[in-house]
């Protein structure tokens, strides 16, 4: 199975991703696939062996939309990598390049359409304008045939795509929200064309024979001008990802055969030297073989402290050299860059689906038959019971299109995906790559977050600062864990270096997860680990109980040292808080979230660290071996705690997994950061909070966004039928139902736009 995501352009309401979805969803090898009108994207698992991309495709083109993927996308195989786009050096940008060329068209299409409509339905109201300010009577029959070929014209070119729309989801036996104006308005058109070819049916009914040109042209023209509103709206709202995609570089400064060449970002390769001088950005991933300068990596981790790089360090591509000049070897191209996969991340998101949209998808599905089942029954019941001061035909006509035309679900379908899209957008301008809307949902729910300790809320750069024992336990533990790629062994076997030691040989190296490492010097077993790996082992640990204790009390940790039954000394080492960690928990808790350290230290190594930072005695988990930490966040669960997990180990991942919301820093493992729903980049971890207020703010949003649209439809269609009209005479007319339909889909656009405001300030007002 693969996973392809890609823009599709064309679709005019959220019944149109509904039906994509169940057209591709159909088709064999295809596991799930998720389609956004919010943003534009859609997500497809499948086979490609069964059916390829192309045919996937193919059949989205046959709907009448267009998906936009790279021309040689169809060649992919699951086991070779993402075909690289000559273009940013990121993923698929030619794919967006074009999608945002196909949306600028419609975008300009549409503008086309709204001007023609302005134009129209100033000529078909004139009539009406002269009548209304004087008592002169125009030629009847010559207005309404001037007006009825401007109606014509206006339905072929501004209201065309609503027409086609319905009769596409008609042949799936589906309908939609084009569905309810193309009936509305064709039936207010229709019945006008035969009141100027057959007006002696309707004057031998007793009906005065009635034209609602100017209703039908009117209504398609405020549609019009709420898709307009509403696609410039949605290109702010997916802002994020545009801004993305312009940190990457155009060019790169190679060096091939001695020479240097300015080349196109997307013929760099691996391997390539590559030249940055200050000022330029650089342009892929990879390791500097020369120089020394400062880089700005603020669009990666949100601080704007320059990051010293010199030979060995590792350089992002899209950020920015400041004052000097650095010679460095591409290690990463295309889709595989660090900026490539936070767009990657970014675009899943935006095209996820919250479980709080299922309430809004489940109403949209049933929505449109209900309300056509509306429209007639008050069609019936005004012609059955007609008012006796109007004509009955043209009063229940008016309010059956009305009803029609009020009741578009437009809004209700955008409510979710637009106020995610912009949430998640946000998260990644502040450091925050949210995987999923569901996450981006749950997490305002957290009531507890588990902290893992070394590397998260310790900087994880350790350093031994005592070594109490024999004059040769430095020495004889650093030759053993000089095998391991712990953070204590690598400390250990740095500080006998820096101490010019020499490292014996060691034989029978065994490596115990969670407590330490063994082998054997010299025919004596050493053992260099936690109290319970010596015993364990059957050494006597306790004679270093004492230094151990003493050094434990000052938040150091501790390493004791076996050699020949006994432990013969103890190793301290220091690990300095982060400096966000401490206003990070107190932000957590001033609002009602409670923090937990979760370590495998001994535990008065832990009360050191969280007397520190500000974590209560009583949420202190210690003495926790890797395999237990999932156990812990389980034992949360089952109190009712809805817990989140920060870690960055690959001993964190099982914890990461069973966490309702796993979060790792960027700078963590590989494994740390595939399970974690959420990434921190960068190391603040005021982004943890940051990242809770976000939620808070987006379904708070989402909420409001529902309410509206909602009550919109709830009090909208009943007016709209005329129900008022028996008991104070109140009808709606169907040109201030289609403004009104267009404003409450541009009201929930604009009200999730206000999450642009989110700032990383915002929370701490």
């Amino acid at each position: 199975m693969v996973t392809r995501q890609f823009p599709i352009v064309g679709m005019d309401c959220t019944s149109c991703a509904k039906n994509i979805e169940r057209v591709v969803k159909k088709l064999p090898g295809v596991n799930s696939v998720t389609v956004s009108y919010a943003a534009e994207q859609c997500s497809v698992t499948f086979d490609d062996q069964l059916t390829p991309l192309t045919a996937i495709t193919q059949h989205i083109g046959k709907l009448g939309y267009k998906a936009v993927i790279p021309e040689d996308h169809h060649q992919h195989r699951p086991n070779q990598p993402d075909p690289v786009s000559p273009s940013l050096g990121a993923i698929d940008h030619s794919v967006h390049d074009h999608a945002r060329m196909l949306k600028a068209a419609e975008t300009k299409v549409l503008r086309s359409k709204l001007a023609f409509g302005i134009i129209a339905s100033v000529l078909v109201m004139i009539p009406d304008v002269i009548m209304w300010f004087s008592a002169a009577e125009l030629p009847s029959p010559a207005t309404d045939i001037v007006r009825l070929v401007i109606t014509t014209v206006v339905l072929m070119f501004s209201g065309s795509q609503f027409y086609i729309s319905a009769w596409r989801s008609a042949k799936l036996w589906q309908s939609n929200m084009d569905t309810l104006v193309a009936v509305g308005t064709g039936a207010a058109y229709l019945l006008s064309f035969a009141a100027i070819i057959a007006p002696g049916f309707f004057s031998a009914s007793g009906q005065m024979p009635a034209t609602y040109f100017d209703v039908t042209v009117v209504i398609i023209t405020l549609i019009i001008l709420g898709k307009y509103l509403e696609a410039n709206a949605k290109r702010g709202a997916n802002e994020a990802i545009r801004r993305l995609a312009e940190l990457g570089a155009k060019n790169a400064r190679v060096i091939r055969n001695g020479q240097e060449h300015d080349i196109a970002i997307g013929d760099v390769v691996v391997g390539d030297t590559i030249i940055v001088r200050p000022g330029e950005k650089i342009a892929v991933d990879g390791v500097v073989i020369e120089g020394q300068s400062a880089v700005n990596e603020a669009m990666l981790t949100g601080e704007s402290a320059p990051v010293e790089k010199g030979v060995g360090a590792t350089v992002i591509g899209g950020t920015m050299n400041i004052n000097g000049s650095l010679t460095f070897q591409a290690t990463k191209i295309g889709a595989d860059t660090a900026l490539a996969h936070i767009i990657q991340l970014v675009e899943s998101a935006q095209a996820s689906q919250a479980p709080i949209q299922r309430l809004a998808d489940r109403v949209s599905g049933i929505f449109v038959p209900i309300v056509l089942g509306i429209a007639i029954v008050t069609l019936v019941a005004w012609l059955l019971y007609p008012p006796a001061e109007v004509a009955s035909l043209s009063f229940a006509v008016i309010a059956a299109v009305t009803v029609l035309i009020i009741a578009c679900p437009c809004a209700l379908g955008l409510a979710t995906p637009i106020a995610i899209m912009v949430g998640v957008g946000k998260g990644a301008e502040h450091g925050l790559l949210i995987r999923d809307a569901e996450s981006l949902e749950k997490l305002h729910r957290v009531t507890s977050i588990v902290f893992d300790k070394t590397g998260t809320l310790t900087t994880g750069e350790l350093t031994v600062t005592d070594v109490r024992g024999r004059d040769f336990l430095l020495q004889y533990a650093a030759s053993v864990e000089v095998k391991s790629e712990h953070p204590l062994a690598k400390a250990i076997v740095d500080e006998a270096r820096r101490r010019n030691l020499e490292l014996l040989p060691v034989e029978q190296f065994n490596a115990h997860p969670g407590t330490g490492v063994s082998g054997m010097i010299n025919g004596k077993r050493i053992a260099v680990g936690s109290p319970r790996l010596l015993q364990e082992l059957g050494y006597h640990p306790e004679g270093c109980r004492p230094e151990q204790e003493q050094i434990a009390r000052g938040g150091k940790t501790v390493v004791q040292v076996g050699y020949d039954q006994d432990c013969i000394g103890v190793i301290g080492l220091g690990d300095v808080a982060r400096p966000s960690a401490h206003d990070a928990l107190q932000d957590l808790q001033r609002h009602g979230v409670q923090p937990y350290l979760l370590t495998g230290d001994h535990e008065l190594t832990a009360r050191a660290v969280a007397a520190h930072v500000g974590i209560p005695d009583k949420n202190i988990l210690a003495n926790v071996l890797p395999g237990g930490k999932a156990e812990h966040i389980k034992a949360l669960q089952a109190k009712g705690e809805l817990v989140a997990m920060v870690g960055d180990g690959v001993n964190d991942a099982p914890a990461l997994a069973q966490a309702d919301v796993g979060i790792a820093m960027s700078s963590g493992t590989d494994v740390a950061r595939e399970t974690a729903n959420i990434i921190l980049v960068g190391s603040d971890l005021g982004r943890v909070p940051m990242a809770i207020h976000l939620s808070r703010q987006t379904l708070n949003t989402i909420r409001q966004n529902l309410f509206w649209a909602f009550v919109y439809n709830v009090l909208g269609i009943p007016i709209a039928a005329g129900l008022l009209y028996p008991l104070y005479h109140l009808t709606l007319s169907p040109v201030i139902a289609s403004a009104t339909m267009a404003c409450s889909s541009l009201f929930v656009v604009l009200n999730s736009l206000r999450l642009k405001r989110f700032s990383s300030t915002t929370h701490h007002r």
